[in-house]
């Protein structure tokens, strides 16, 4: 199965050719794959070397134009560094565009923590009217890169090169997996499948989001209609991201929630992907011990 971000060159490519609206800025990461675009489209494929403010910066000034720009780069190139530029270059310009990232929370383990970005949502959260995708599969990431293209919002859209086995129906709500009584688990993007495989034989729906912002209050509310209104958060980053969104949705509910995810704590073993997992406790076993022991407390 090719990856997220091999979905994303591809598909890409193929918009590109299709909608000259659409421009891509590249802060060098991912330039090889889109050597064939830049020989079709050398106006509207522009690197800008290891200089991500510019990226961002370009991006808007593109924006500005009309066109719709697509940024990429690793997370914490993208999100992190550059996020005064975010902040002023498209949010207080009035424009819009597509940040497409690359490396989530840990993907690469041995670029060390420069290259990790646990806090990426968390600090896009702090701006106004960005929809932030998470998809947990290429053929998801595929669907919502072309939603993203087709329309004129701010759009963040989170590969990772964690994936479930198969795709979920793509919406911008949360998607019901499994119905029960005994708790709420709301699994982002590609926590999918540790999260099924954490609570095989409990009575608790799960529900998949690979769409985090806007957060879907009423599905939650919904869901803890027929069961225990515990409610426990996975994210593939910053633990708690989504803690007040969920608690804000639950207001005129007596309801407990638990945020699980990527601790403040830096985890400086520099092991594989599924070896962080397990350090933060997000691989089946840990997310085992820890939803059980909430919902019985």
């Amino acid at each position: 199965m090719d990856t997220m971000r091999d979905r994303f060159i591809s598909t890409t490519t193929q918009l590109l050719g299709e909608d000259p609206r659409l421009a891509l800025v590249l802060a060098e990461i991912s330039r090889d794959g889109f050597q064939q675009a830049e020989r079709r489209h050398p106006d509207r494929v522009i690197n800008v070397g290891i200089r991500e403010q510019l990226m961002i910066g370009a991006g808007g000034g593109l924006a500005l134009t009309g066109m719709r720009p697509i940024m990429h780069t690793f997370a914490s190139f993208l999100v992190e560094r550059p996020f005064e530029q975010l902040k002023l270059d498209f949010g207080h310009q009035g424009v819009s565009g597509i940040l497409v990232s690359a490396g989530a929370s840990y993907d690469w383990p041995a670029g060390g923590f420069t290259h990790m970005s646990p806090g990426d949502v968390a600090l896009l959260d702090t701006l106004d009217g960005w929809t932030v995708h998470v998809p947990g599969h290429p053929d998801e990431a595929e669907a919502l890169l072309r939603q993203a293209a087709a329309g004129d919002d701010l759009v963040y859209v989170r590969l990772s090169l964690q994936s479930n086995a198969s795709p979920r129906p793509v919406s911008h709500g949360f998607d019901t997996v499994r119905v029960g009584r005994d708790g709420v688990v709301v699994s982002v993007g590609p926590m999918l499948d540790n999260v099924l495989a954490a609570t095989e034989g409990l009575d608790v729906t799960v529900l998949h989001a690979g769409t985090i912002r806007p957060f879907d209050g009423e599905a939650l509310r919904r869901a803890v209609e027929g069961a225990r209104p515990d409610v426990v958060l996975v994210e593939p980053y910053l633990a708690g991201t989504s803690t007040a969104a969920a608690n804000d949705a639950l207001a005129a509910v007596p309801h407990r929630v638990l945020g699980l995810g990527v601790s403040r704590r830096e985890l400086r073993k520099y092991g594989s992907i599924d070896e962080h997992l397990a350090g933060q406790g997000l691989d089946p076993a840990g997310l085992r011990g820890r939803v059980t022991s909430f919902l019985s407390g």
